[in-house]
């Protein structure tokens, strides 16, 4: 029990230096948390890479680097737990990193609602991407003038809370573009299983555009498309949480200065998100869905013909494809 202890508590300091932490970060902790990013990383890289999604790359991939960065930070830090380059470090990237992954939530839903149909959201799976892109770009420059402002200023009291509360102000932003995101996300799901749409398309019955704007199927892959992107979203909204709970508290509080919580409710719960993206990705449960973008033939129908026959309910879709019926 004593060693436990004396792993997460500052060891006698000379009085000129600083707690930065209140506790020294556990070495074995920060070495597993940078082999899971460094792994996750690389594993996201190939997979951007082999399926050819480069928005992968400025979300997903970003993320993993940016947390290898400011795990390895902590990593310094257990080694030198009084220098103040490292926590500062640590201190700008674990509060900023998590957001390209959170970006990546908006853009994955946005493929979702382009293949199950845009007619049950209140915005265009392409507004969807642009608003909360833009709202999370605010909160990652918002947390990170904050965290540089609270990393350079140890020692001075009032400049330390001001960059806090700018990181908290951050931090809030980004909670409440999420919880406004879940909220339409819910709101679209719901209208898409009792099949109540927002709008219906200006365009004729006949057109090739109303029928791509018929309800997809929610495929066995898409199903899994779904449950990544709602348990990523969980995992990252506890993490905001405790992170908002954590600021507020202050620099100076209990859960900022319990190493514990930090590695449960930042760090694990990163991981968790970050890895679910990995192994459910979009790369192979959107591929069957991707080869059919711009072939109307190919997309599924929820209704069929009242003498039910797909073939007919496409027919009266698509009058191509009616005056190649009449021909034969």
């Amino acid at each position: 029990m004593t060693s436990m202890v004396n792993s997460t508590t500052s060891p006698v300091q000379d009085p000129q230096q600083e707690d930065l932490y209140g506790y020294v970060p556990t070495r074995y902790v920060c070495f597993t948390f940078v082999a899971l990013f460094g792994v996750s990383t690389a594993i996201h890289l190939a997979e951007a890479i082999y399926w050819r999604m480069s928005w992968l790359l400025a979300t997903a991939c970003f993320a993993g680097v940016s947390e290898v960065i400011g795990w390895s930070a902590r990593l310094w830090s257990s080694y030198s737990p009084f220098a103040q380059d490292p926590y500062i470090m640590q201190l700008c990237v674990t509060i900023i990193a998590p957001s390209p992954l959170v970006a990546a939530l908006f853009i994955l839903f946005g493929r979702i609602s382009e293949r199950l149909g845009a007619q049950y959201g209140r915005l265009s799976p392409m507004w969807y991407s642009v608003i909360f892109l833009t709202c999370d770009i605010i909160s990652l420059v918002t947390q990170g003038v904050g965290g540089g402002i609270a990393g350079s200023s140890i020692g001075n009291i009032s400049e330390v809370n001001l960059g806090g509360n700018i990181m908290l102000a951050g931090i809030i932003f980004q909670l409440t573009s999420i919880t406004i995101f879940v909220i339409l996300m819910i709101e679209y799901f719901v209208r898409y299983f009792v099949d109540k749409p927002l709008r219906q398309s200006q365009k004729g019955i006949a057109s090739e555009e109303a029928f791509a704007s018929t309800r997809g199927v929610l495929t066995k892959k898409l199903q899994l498309l779904t449950v990544s992107l709602l348990a990523m979203t969980l995992f990252l909204v506890i993490r905001s949480v405790y992170r908002m709970i954590e600021l507020i508290d202050g620099f100076e509080g209990e859960i900022i200065q319990t190493e514990i919580w930090f590695n449960i409710f930042d760090g694990a719960m990163v991981v968790c998100a970050i890895y679910t993206l990995s192994v459910l990705h979009p790369g192979w449960l959107l591929e069957d869905m991707s080869a059919y973008r711009g072939t109307p033939s190919a997309v599924p129908l929820q209704d069929i013909s009242p003498n039910d026959s797909p073939r007919a309910s496409f027919l009266s879709l698509n009058p191509k494809a009616k005056g190649v019926e009449q021909e034969q």
